[in-house]
């Protein structure tokens, strides 16, 4: 097993070493490089041997430099782990036919958990997986728990015997990786006594599992052969909101703070306000929809004192969002930028053909969608000289939507462009209003 390099910084050791792309990086203190985690971990030392293949040929290198210097050197990517699982709830699995290969990839790596806070199950980790972890300390990582009993765990995930989820985690927490949990709440399945059972598990592997997440089911119209699963519905997410007010008095880390946490979903399906920015507690999980709400309602409070009172001439543009928030944006943001003289800016609220109504994030909203939509359906003065939407819309690399389209495509079917900013109003300004 040994790992290619794909380019080398010019200026760098691996430079001065010889080191080309196409060569291998084999071994590091007499270890196999199976990954970039590996390579990172052995690299950091200040005198590690390397054995390297350079123009096909072996060598062995004993460098002598500072710690935490690296090569300068871009491995190729590893094979990404497959989860071992079939969750009667998998968003994957719902997919709609005729997207990109990757979409339908059931991602299980602790590696990627690591790395970019994925949740995963680790019902695919084996006793060399947590030692590493432990070694390597990758930490902290994102655990997708959703029920600890292992009957309704082999109901839930489709797998047949016991991944002994609790001794994993326990041996992780006592070897001082930190731990964030999930749990997907289905209605009829794994609520009730059900997830007072999870939490009365859960809690002594606190503080190492310093957080839940309770998130609601999603549903698409592409449930073909499928368990059913009801939906949660905005009445749903008010009888859990009142239900949850016992568990979060109930289940606290031992000092008092905060454990169970909801995401953003439960507080806009039931049309209440999402909480301030000190129930989260200084959480670091908004990008798995927890405070990404009120982090950018906080934001836009502060972004407010650089917004103009005026712009030079008479402008209009459209913001599209997802029914989700389209409250939010209406309630708290539109009035505000109507303020600012000679401004006009509409709302559209976007609706998921691509998934089904019941899909109402952004972040899920096709290029289909916002051309079917916004052409049929415009405000009444137009789009104005641009729409503007989540960056969320976009793959990593931030070229394409879900169904493959870039935005200028989507801008020429408009005849306006489609643009894509971050968590934040006062960049559209920034970037310059007119499109």
């Amino acid at each position: 097993m040994s790992i290619r390099i794909k380019s080398v910084d010019p200026e760098s050791l691996g430079a001065y070493l010889g080191l080309k792309p196409g060569d291998r990086l084999l071994k590091i203190n007499g270890h196999r490089v199976r990954d970039h985690l590996d390579y990172r971990f052995a690299i950091a030392e200040s005198s590690p041997e390397l054995e390297l293949e350079i123009d096909g040929r072996r060598e062995v290198v004993v460098l002598d430099k500072d710690e935490y210097v690296d090569l300068g050197v871009d491995l190729e990517d590893f094979t990404i782990r497959r989860c071992a699982n079939d969750c009667v709830f998998c968003f994957v699995d719902q997919n709609p036919p005729g997207l990109r290969e990757s979409l339908y990839f059931h991602d299980g790596d602790y590696r990627l958990s690591f790395l970019y806070g994925n949740y995963i199950t680790m019902t695919n980790m084996g006793n060399r997986d947590l030692e590493r972890i432990v070694e390597q300390r990758l930490s902290p990582l994102y655990v997708s728990v959703h029920a600890t009993e292992s009957e309704l765990r082999r109901k839930l995930f489709l797998y047949n015997k016991d991944d002994h989820l609790l001794e994993k985690m326990r041996y992780l927490v006592e070897n001082g990786i930190v731990l964030h949990g999930q749990v997907v709440l289905c209605p009829g399945l794994n609520d009730g006594p059900h997830l007072h059972r999870t939490l009365d598990d859960l809690l002594p592997l606190t503080p190492g599992l310093r957080s839940l997440v309770i998130v609601p089911v999603g549903i698409t119209a592409h449930r073909k052969d499928l368990a059913v699963i009801p939906p949660v519905t905005s009445e749903l997410a008010r009888a859990f909101l009142e239900e949850y007010t016992e568990l979060d008095r109930t289940y606290r880390h031992a000092d008092g703070s905060r454990f169970v946490l909801l995401s953003d979903e439960w507080y806009l399906l039931a049309g209440r306000e999402v909480p301030a920015v000190s129930y989260y507690e200084d959480l670091a999980i908004e990008e798995n929809g927890v405070g990404q709400v009120r982090v950018f309602l906080d934001r836009f409070q502060i972004e407010q004192e650089q917004l103009p009172e005026a712009v030079d001439q008479q402008t209009h543009f459209t913001i599209a969002t997802g029914i989700l928030t389209e409250a939010i944006f209406r309630e708290w943001i539109l009035p505000r930028l109507n303020a600012i003289d000679n401004l006009t800016v509409d709302l559209q609220a976007v609706r998921s053909s691509l998934f089904g109504e019941s899909v109402t994030v952004a972040g899920l909203l096709a290029g289909r969608d916002f051309i079917t939509q916004l052409s049929n359906n415009p405000p009444v003065g137009g789009l104005g000289s641009a729409v503007w939407t989540t960056s969320r819309i976009m793959n990593s690399s931030g070229e394409l939507t879900l169904d493959d389209m870039t935005l200028p495509q989507i801008g020429r079917q408009l005849g306006v462009p489609l643009n894509v900013a971050g968590d934040s109003i006062l960049e559209i300004f920034q970037r310059g209003i007119r499109g």
